[in-house]
């Protein structure tokens, strides 16, 4: 096992996994006012970013148009197995990473951005910090009850 799954994925999805216990499947139809996404699109554009992602390990390439599954985001059940079929991806993908490809391979963001897979791995998980900070305003919005680790690590 190498350092990511050691220390980084453990832990790494509490929140939205929590999240989905948070919120029924009427929830995900709910939309802020102005040109936002309702909560289901947000989740789904998130496990779009997943998708993005676990690709960009694999081919040391970012292609933010790459698409491998479409979710059903229309019920928390087809959203969480949607998710849990997205972290056995990413799971798999960085399993095959030995620790010395996570400090020295790297992924071709384009621009000349072009982190080491342990970078764009902490990118990804900034990601994830982003998303949860944004379905925040929704939980806030929907009056929904913030669990003690969503508060400690949000706010």
């Amino acid at each position: 096992m190498n350092s990511l799954i050691e220390q980084e994925i453990p832990g790494m999805t509490n929140l939205r996994d929590q999240l989905l216990t948070m919120i029924s499947d009427g929830d995900l139809a709910y939309k802020l006012p102005g040109n936002n996404l309702t909560l289901g699109g947000l989740c789904e554009e998130m496990g779009y970013t997943q998708q993005v992602y676990t690709h960009s390990f694999k081919t040391l390439h970012l292609d933010w148009s790459y698409r491998d599954s479409q979710p059903e985001v229309s019920s928390i059940a087809s959203l969480k197995a949607w998710y849990e079929k997205l972290d056995t991806e990413l799971i798999e993908v960085l399993s095959q990473l030995s620790e010395d490809d996570i400090q020295t391979k790297q992924i071709d963001r384009g621009h000349g951005f072009v982190p080491t897979i342990q970078v764009q791995f902490q990118v990804y998980h900034e990601a994830l910090l982003i998303f949860y900070a944004k379905v925040s305003i929704y939980l806030k919005a929907l009056k929904k009850e913030l669990t003690d680790e969503w508060k400690i690590g949000i706010g």
